[in-house]
């Protein structure tokens, strides 16, 4: 099955090369959990050419990977900092369409680790400093030898079928208007089916039957790892919490409410759907 580019593609290779500095090098600069965009008409990018410009303020650099020959580093920008000239900050979840895919990837794979880093400079067992390991992405404890990885917390998310019509439901959190399918986290002790039949029940009041894996969604913002499934309406009426979901239905192809982003796997699942090859 295909799937939207943006999470199908891995980016980088991962492994610290012994000498990384014959390699040409780009860099992804992160303020906050945005990224600096130079918008150009023919194609933005978010990747800057090292060296970087005379002046500007920046964190550590932290080794991403590399892809084709080049290395690519990250680094934090002071809130305060000016931008080079044509450059400006903008959030990884608004760039798409704007850069190619695979840079999108590496400047959301930029912003995860940083904030990695950020979170795990100090050990959650003894207090004391981290140091950056360069065998695999982790970070070990200078005192105690704790080593943590970053963290990924899986999550379902599930287009639910009844005949012709899918149900779609609505957020407090989401955009007005904008509707979408079933999603929540995985719980300790759940197998991911399990999580699909709570998360559905507790939602919207209905069971399910006949899961079917679709495919899944790295989305660093900051950590999630969205698994999708198709499953088949097995009883109950639509019951909101109303609390995660204010509003939900059953909808046919040719009267969709608003949709979600294009670069998301509840866009890819409903899409799919739509051209009934799920």
């Amino acid at each position: 099955m295909e799937h939207h580019p943006f999470y199908a593609v891995r980016p980088l290779l991962p492994v610290y090369p012994e000498d990384p500095s014959p390699h040409e090098r780009r860099w992804v600069l992160v303020r906050d959990s945005s990224v600096l965009f130079r918008n150009d008409p023919a194609a933005g990018t978010v990747l800057m050419p090292d060296p970087l410009p005379e002046g500007l303020s920046c964190g550590e650099p932290v080794y991403l990977g590399t892809r084709d020959d080049i290395a690519y580093y990250a680094a934090g920008v002071a809130a305060g900092a000016e931008p080079p000239a044509g450059w400006q900050p903008a959030p990884v979840r608004e760039l798409s369409g704007k850069v190619p895919e695979g840079d999108m990837a590496i400047a959301s794979y930029a912003v995860r680790i940083l904030d990695f880093d950020r979170s795990t400079a100090f050990c959650g067992r003894c207090g004391a400093r981290t140091r950056p390991l360069t065998t695999e992405r982790a970070r070990a404890c200078t005192a105690c030898g704790r080593i943590v990885y970053p963290r990924i917390s899986p999550a379902i998310i599930v287009l639910i079928k009844k005949g012709e019509e899918i149900l779609l439901a609505r957020s407090p959190r989401f955009t007005p208007g904008v509707f979408s399918v079933i999603a929540g986290f995985n719980e300790p002790g759940e197998n991911l089916e399990q999580t699909v039949h709570r998360e559905v029940g507790e939602e919207v009041g209905i069971t399910v039957k006949n899961l079917c894996y679709f495919g899944s969604e790295p989305w660093p913002f900051p950590d999630s790892l969205m698994i999708g499934f198709v499953a088949e309406h097995a009883g109950g009426e639509i019951r909101i919490d109303g609390r995660e979901i204010e509003a939900a239905g059953w909808f046919t192809r040719d009267a969709l409410p608003s949709l979600p982003s294009g670069a998301s796997i509840s866009r890819a699942l409903i899409e799919a759907w739509r051209r009934r090859e799920i």
